[in-house]
């Protein structure tokens, strides 16, 4: 009769304590899964600015202050396509000086395009939630040929 009763008891710590670590055990797997999310989002990011640049550089349309090319909107609308929450990139002409104004809004030869991109990631494991939103951001510049 001892020993059933005994049995009985261990089963039921065993039950407490694999209650109490797989709740420890899941948030560490969430928090796994969101960092790699983070490292996605990051990596997207920069490989959008880096894809922008080049398109912009290869076929800078009409003007670089707005969207213009053709080609240059549908970069946009492809890596908006790839990575959650992408914002419209900001695409400036910045010469060797350091001057980013032209008269007729080309990007002479020599000069570079420059593309910021961002986008903003929130974590859904609950103690990196409380960090808030953070914005990832990249930039990349392009020489012009």
């Amino acid at each position: 009769m001892r020993r059933a009763a005994r049995q009985h008891t261990e089963r039921g710590q065993a039950l407490v304590e694999f209650s109490l670590s797989i709740v420890i055990f899941l948030v560490l797997m969430m928090a796994i899964v969101d960092l790699g999310r983070g490292i996605y989002m990051f990596n997207g990011v920069s490989q959008a600015a880096r894809e922008v640049a080049r398109v912009a550089s290869v076929y800078p349309g009409t003007s670089l202050n707005a969207i213009t090319s053709t080609q240059i909107n549908t970069a946009v609308s492809t890596q908006k396509g790839l990575i959650p929450n992408l914002g419209t990139p900001t695409i400036t002409c910045v010469d060797i000086e350091g001057s980013t104004g032209y008269s007729d809004g080309k990007c002479p030869t020599g000069a570079q395009v420059t593309v910021v991109v961002v986008a903003p990631y929130r974590p859904v494991t609950p103690l990196m939630g409380l960090l808030g939103t953070w914005n990832m951001q990249s930039t990349s510049s392009v020489r012009m040929p």
